[in-house]
């Protein structure tokens, strides 16, 4: 087996992401990503640390494309129609990028900087788009909370074929959307004062 030249941690990181958006995240190994780059497993282990250290690096870059599509989705918009852009684009990464998204699910060590920077950034987008509605402390992380929950639930349940019947699954989302973006004032009214937790 002939050595790829070039090979770096960039490299690795979109050789892993695609396995892991074609096969799924467990399908993602030393093994499986040498095989891909045509080089032996061990050389792998130049630029990361195992197969934790490579799932790391495919959560980070997961955060960061997902807080990218996110910033260019709500770039000038603010309220109902930013959430509407938010929920638009993170159902899109999550269908064009399955084994990528499924990468940032976990919640980051408390030591690792660089895994919660990334994790911070997209919490960050989602409680200044919040803000808008007057929700502060903990009724604004009780918000991002309900609102990942929707949208991780519709992501894997159409991932794994769940919504059978013959309706637009884009119009279902709005539909979701709109309920919660109603029901936010009862969240409001139980307001209180909180710090932000990476692991919500």
């Amino acid at each position: 087996m002939s050595p790829r030249i070039g090979l770096d941690l960039p490299a690795l990181v979109r050789a892993a992401a695609e396995i892991a958006d074609r096969d799924g995240l467990e399908a993602v190994t030393l093994a499986s990503v040498a095989h891909k780059l045509n080089v032996r497993p061990p050389s792998l282990y130049n630029h990361v640390d195992g197969l934790a250290g490579l799932r790391r690096k495919l959560a980070v870059t997961g955060l960061e494309r997902l807080a990218d599509r996110l910033e260019s989705a709500g770039a000038n918009l603010a309220g109902d129609a930013a959430i509407y852009a938010f929920a638009e684009a993170y159902i899109g990464f999550a269908r064009e990028h399955p084994g990528l998204y499924e990468a940032t699910l976990a919640a980051p060590n408390p030591g690792d900087e660089e895994l919660n920077r990334a994790a911070d950034r997209l919490l960050g987008q989602l409680v200044r788009a919040l803000s808008f509605y007057g929700l502060r402390g903990d009724a604004s992380l009780h918000a991002v909370r309900g609102l990942r929950s929707l949208l991780h639930g519709f992501a894997e349940l159409e991932r794994k074929g769940a919504f059978g019947l013959p309706l637009d699954l884009d119009e279902t989302l709005r539909l979701l959307i709109g309920a919660y973006l109603a029901g936010l004032p009862v969240i409001r009214g139980g307001n209180g004062q909180g710090t932000p937790n990476r692991s919500l």
